[in-house]
């Protein structure tokens, strides 16, 4: 995977250079309308099961206790944190993630720990690969805070639903990776468009 380590240091480093205006308004607006830190720093579980500090720009208040499965529409996501997620800005810092070796720019979602340190068996798999910023089971649950907004306990929704598809799909990606593929969920996930993996459309 050296062409995918070169790949996401180079665009990381590119995109940093790039977008430097977009985070630094973001960065301002954050600090203008929702009092705190601008950066939301929380310890995820990366390659191998080692912590890591994942970077994002802060979308909901702060001191708030609400539980680590986020749904569209609570409370603690204030207005402008709203707009950042529906665009995804608020994952923009990532590329720092990317660029220092922690992150890819695909692979499974970095997960808070009790998640992700915990798979088992075969599924371990998914450990030896950096977590990305985008990936199959991204693309397929690009709706999930609208999707767990719609049942009755998200929170055990998403533990009996959606984290073990995740598992599965983040699997096959680990055991059959593909350059070429990585691109096309950059691309699907940049113009947001579908496509088919594994027989189903993400």
């Amino acid at each position: 995977m050296i062409l995918k380590w070169l790949f996401d240091r180079t665009m990381a480093l590119i995109g940093l250079l790039f977008l430097w205006p977009v985070l630094l308004t973001v960065a301002l607006l954050i600090k203008c309308k929702m009092p705190g830190p601008v950066l939301f720093v929380q310890q995820r579980v990366g390659k191998d099961g080692k912590l890591f500090a994942c970077h994002k720009f802060r979308s909901m208040t702060v001191g708030h206790n609400g539980s680590s499965v986020s749904v569209a529409g609570e409370a603690r996501i204030t207005p402008l944190g709203a707009k950042l997620r529906k665009y995804k800005l608020d994952e923009l810092p990532e590329l720092w993630d990317v660029f220092i070796g922690n992150m890819s720019f695909v692979g499974p979602r970095p997960d808070v720990p009790g998640y992700a340190d915990k798979l088992a068996g075969e599924d371990r798999i998914i450990l030896s690969l950096r977590p990305g910023i985008t990936g199959p089971a991204t693309l397929k649950y690009r709706k999930e805070e609208e999707l767990l907004a719609q049942v009755g306990n998200p929170q055990q929704y998403n533990d009996e639903v959606i984290y073990p598809d995740k598992v599965r799909i983040n699997r096959y990606y680990a055991e059959h990776y593909s350059f070429a593929t990585d691109i096309k969920m950059i691309l699907c996930t940049v113009l947001g468009k579908n496509m088919i993996y594994n027989g189903e459309i993400i």
